[in-house]
């Protein structure tokens, strides 16, 4: 392919799926009589093993290193407990043939020489089906469960995060052939040092498959250097065509080609036979997923407050919030907002609206742009325009229900989807790379320092 070409997105024609297993959220329903447990192996290895049959490309692990709080307390309306995500992938390889296993693992709270070591080895043991998602964290509340709270610069987060990665790629490409010898790799850096010798030899994919998330300006320019796949937070058709323009923007002008990063949205899927059916559905799953219970406490985590003696189905409380401004300590989602400002808009919202506690809360949380709800029929058609036009190569889904939250999606909307030849039929490869159609990563210069 010239240079020229290269440098010219050309669309697929395809999408792909992925499932997203959040652990710690708001979004699933763990209450509900069909939810399993979101510890126990057997609903890793059903929804699994769901997706491997719907020939998903990956399944997706995510992380967190700390409980959210509520009122200085672990918040008991989270799901608590998730498992270390190579441990139960490691696992879940042995009962898995093709699908891809995506680690969320942090740049901030490892070291590049153990991480990469345990990535190649779930590389190897699952035949090179592996992937690390990317992540960053600086604040000193989670840092203290590591002994080195607050030690990173929220504005060198993707500085030091992007040294990581470049030492992980030069570990993974030390070996001069599959088989070996390695060279020695070394690195000085503001935060480790690292000089080994590494132990492991290449996969079948070379190394693992690199996801990131970040969506800042910062973020986009990390994922157009580094990643294979974003995991991106823009599923709706206009705002994905954008966001892919502009990461291919982004991935040109970092040398690389137009087509080398893929793109894969976090989304929500609410199926039935009608579209009608569908909507029902969707109500149903949003009176599950904000109860009563959950918002109330979604409003206390802005208020900083107790607001147990307020009405769910009357208005907003009158009182004000007894915190200026929220912390880290109530979870990304609530972080950094400037309370009182927020409480006066949205009281004037939801007196506007006429919304009540849990009305306005269930509009507030609900994945408005994230979600597809629909027949299998017209949800397939939508989808299909997005392969038509490149706007994105797959969907990472985020089941609304553990296990069986993507039965209905394998079982109606693939075989729709297989029907208009937007969807594979069977696995390219035996490996994540090639499922994906991902290119053989060009090796590292040993020469080129790192940052």
């Amino acid at each position: 392919m010239t240079q020229h070409n290269r440098a010219i997105f050309q669309p697929s024609g395809q999408i792909q799926f992925g499932i997203f297993f959040q652990g710690v959220n708001s979004g699933t329903i763990w209450k509900a009589e069909e939810s399993g447990s979101q510890t126990d192996f057997e609903s890793f290895r059903h929804i699994v093993q769901t997706a491997e049959r719907g020939k998903f490309a990956a399944f997706f692990l995510g992380e967190g290193l700390r409980l959210r709080e509520h009122l200085g307390r672990p918040h008991a309306l989270d799901v608590v407990g998730r498992p270390d995500a190579q441990t139960m992938l490691a696992a879940l390889a042995a009962v898995t043939t093709n699908i891809g296993l995506v680690a969320t693992q942090n740049t901030t709270y490892n070291d590049p020489a153990d991480l990469a070591h345990r990535l190649s080895s779930l590389d190897l043991i699952s035949g090179g089906r592996a992937a690390w998602n990317v992540v960053t964290t600086d604040n000193a509340w989670t840092g203290a469960n590591f002994r080195r709270g607050g030690y990173l610069d929220h504005a060198d987060r993707y500085k030091h995060a992007e040294a990581f990665v470049e030492t992980a790629k030069r570990i993974w490409d030390s070996w001069e052939t599959p088989s070996g010898p390695a060279r020695r790799v070394l690195h000085e850096g503001q935060h480790y040092t690292v000089d080994l010798t590494p132990r492991l030899p290449r996969s079948a994919q070379y190394r693992p498959v690199l996801f990131q998330a970040g969506d800042s300006p910062e973020g986009r320019d990390f994922a157009a250097r580094q990643a294979d796949v974003i995991f991106s937070a823009h599923p709706k058709f206009d705002d994905a065509v954008e966001f892919r323009r502009d990461i291919v923007a982004r991935s040109v002008a970092a040398g690389r080609g137009a087509n080398a990063v893929q793109i894969m949205p976090a989304s929500e899927f609410i199926l039935a036979a009608t579209d009608q059916e569908a909507q029902e559905k969707k109500a149903w799953v949003r009176s599950l997923q904000i109860g009563p219970q959950q918002a109330i406490a979604y409003l206390e985590q802005f208020w900083g407050r107790e607001l147990s003696s307020y009405d769910p189905d009357g208005p907003l409380p009158d009182i004000d919030p007894v915190v200026e401004e929220t912390s880290e300590t109530r979870g990304s989602g609530f972080h950094g907002a400037k309370a009182r400002q927020l409480a006066d808009q949205w009281r004037a919202e939801a007196k506007d609206k006429d919304l009540s506690i849990r009305q306005f809360v269930t509009s507030k949380t609900a994945r408005i742009d994230a979600t597809f709800t629909g027949s299998y029929t017209a949800v397939a058609d939508h989808l299909a325009e997005y392969a038509r036009v490149g706007a994105v190569d797959g969907f990472n889904i985020s089941p609304w229900l553990i296990p069986t939250g993507l039965d209905e999606i394998v079982n109606h909307l693939v075989p729709e989807l297989q029907e208009r030849g937007v969807y594979p039929t069977e696995y390219r490869g035996a490996t994540l790379r090639e499922n994906l159609g991902l290119e053989t990563p060009a090796r590292s210069d040993e020469s080129v320092p790192v940052p």
